[in-house]
């Protein structure tokens, strides 16, 4: 039976680059996924690069919430960091662009609570800059001119989600990294030295295991015994045509779900979370197309005349504190959880480095303490 310093389940963008981090450690590492590489939300989503407090859940669940959930925002910084020199590292090209994040209010409870949230951030070290009215329409003339506040955060931006977990697993690959595609994992269980995960292709056994499954997460951890409280939710994004230069920055409206951004190559990616279908699979509603669509040009009129040419529904992960779920289960020596919900394409690069290091029994340079299961 082939044996591994470790095995990872999953082959999103978690997955890959917690292989890519431990075979940089000199592991002997298996990455194990049910289908093929970069299939799931992590190939799926926009490709926003997010700091700022989702405005969503605050409204939602409060202040107090969002205090405890600010405890994410080194970890966003960390590997927001770590973003800014990962095309460099892998030697490819990720679409990274870093210009800054503008979240716009409309009304006045949301300018309240954008500024009360603002205030939080700032508690928790992130930088957010208030602009007033007359600075939106300086520094973001593409707007509607009825937007009376904005929250600037500097180091906020998108990268391409096509890219980055395939280029992780390139180079993963060139350092020794055994991937296995089509290799759903169908038992795991514990022995006296470690770990016997069986596959359609065979049984393998590692010292340790990372569970990346992202939305298959709970089945994996399920067959230890163990409870993950985390969901898979089917959401859509669309794209539009190539248009000149006009939205420098990933944009958030505080009104209703949209996150907005125009990739470098000219089209504009609009999403925010609207729910998809499930036939079977997730597929788009037209619903929830038309009501994300008619928010896009109620914020950026401009978008009016724009055509949508392509648009697709994925299965993402979510808890519903939107908390991640990272680190060693007590109850399961040498098994770790790398599961980051909703803004797990953000956090991957620290995080998974992180995650790679607890399992390779390392120290790592982040502390994800407080965020175990």
């Amino acid at each position: 039976m082939p044996h591994y310093d470790l095995a990872i389940i999953g082959g999103g963008l978690a997955g890959a680059a917690t292989a890519y981090y431990a075979c940089k450690k000199g592991a002997s590492v298996l990455l194990l996924e049910r289908r093929d590489l970069n299939l799931g939300a992590s190939g799926s989503n926009a490709g926003s690069i997010h700091a700022q407090i989702p405005f969503d859940p605050f409204r939602h669940l409060g202040a107090d919430w969002a205090r405890r959930y600010a405890a994410t925002i080194p970890l966003f910084q960390a590997s927001i960091a770590r973003w800014a020199g990962l095309e460099q590292e892998l030697q490819g090209d990720l679409g990274l662009s870093a210009k800054g994040g503008l979240m716009v209010a409309q009304s006045a409870g949301d300018c309240a609570d954008l500024r009360a949230k603002a205030t939080i951030e700032r508690a928790a070290g992130l930088t957010v800059d208030l602009w007033d009215s007359k600075t939106l329409a300086a520094r973001a003339p593409f707007l509607s001119g009825d937007m009376a506040l904005g929250a600037f955060c500097p180091i906020e931006g998108k990268a391409d989600p096509f890219r980055a977990a395939p280029l992780y697993a390139r180079r993963a690959i060139e350092l020794g990294l055994d991937l296995r595609r089509n290799s759903e994992v169908l038992d795991l269980c514990t022995d006296g030295n470690g770990f016997v995960l069986t596959t359609a292709q065979g049984n393998f056994r590692a010292a340790t295991v990372v569970n990346a499954a992202g939305a298959d997460a709970a089945r994996v951890a399920a067959v230890l015994g163990i409870k993950v409280a985390i969901e898979a939710h089917a959401i859509q994004v669309a794209v539009t045509e190539k248009r000149p230069p006009t939205l420098p920055y990933l944009l958030y409206f505080t009104g209703e779900k949209l996150t907005l951004k125009q990739a470098v190559e000219g089209g504009f990616l609009i999403g925010g979370g609207w729910p998809a279908r499930l036939r079977g699979h997730p597929v788009v509603d037209h619903r929830s197309m038309i009501r994300n669509l008619a928010i896009a040009r109620r914020v950026v009129p401009a978008l009016g005349d724009v055509q949508i040419v392509r648009s697709w529904a994925a299965m993402v992960n979510g808890t519903t504190d939107w908390r991640p779920i990272l680190g060693e289960v007590a109850a399961v020596p040498g098994f770790f959880l790398n599961l980051f919900p909703w803004m797990g394409f953000t956090a991957a690069p620290a995080v998974s480095e992180a995650i790679a290091a607890l399992a390779l029994r390392q120290t790592p340079e982040i502390d994800l303490g407080a965020f175990g299961i």
